[in-house]
């Protein structure tokens, strides 16, 4: 029995065009902060402001840094900056750990080997027969 197996689903549906439905609603949001900010601001201080509006919201629709959307990384900073930061130091209850000290004991004095030029040949030859 055969089963078709989907493909590309880490691919978003594209709704209007090339754009997916969040690009399409970040758009729509850009369309209605621009209009906004024409009826607030008339005259050339709609372009100045508009402006920036425009990046902002085109760059929560389309970049992707690692591969991540813009605004999973705009609410994580929004918690870093305003989640309370408590670090605890405790004290550790147990004392810690000292292994016993160990008598200074006389080694044996460690020797050189000295091989043969024989037990060269002999080891070569059994590396060779395997």
């Amino acid at each position: 029995m055969m089963f078709n197996v989907p493909q590309f689903i880490d691919v978003e549906d594209k709704v209007a065009g090339p754009l997916t439905a969040k690009q399409l609603f970040w758009m729509m949001g850009m369309g209605a902060a621009i209009l906004v900010v024409s009826f607030l601001f008339p005259g050339p201080a709609t372009y100045i402001i508009a402006v920036p509006v425009v990046i902002v919201f085109v760059l929560l629709a389309f970049y992707r840094p690692n591969g991540q959307p813009l605004i999973a990384y705009v609410v994580q900073a929004f918690f870093f900056l305003f989640r309370p930061k408590v670090l605890m130091w405790r004290r550790p209850t147990a004392a810690p750990y000292h292994a016993p000290e160990k008598k200074a004991e006389q080694a044996a004095p460690i020797r050189a080997k000295t091989v043969t030029q024989d037990e060269i040949r002999r080891i070569a030859q059994l590396m060779d027969k395997r």
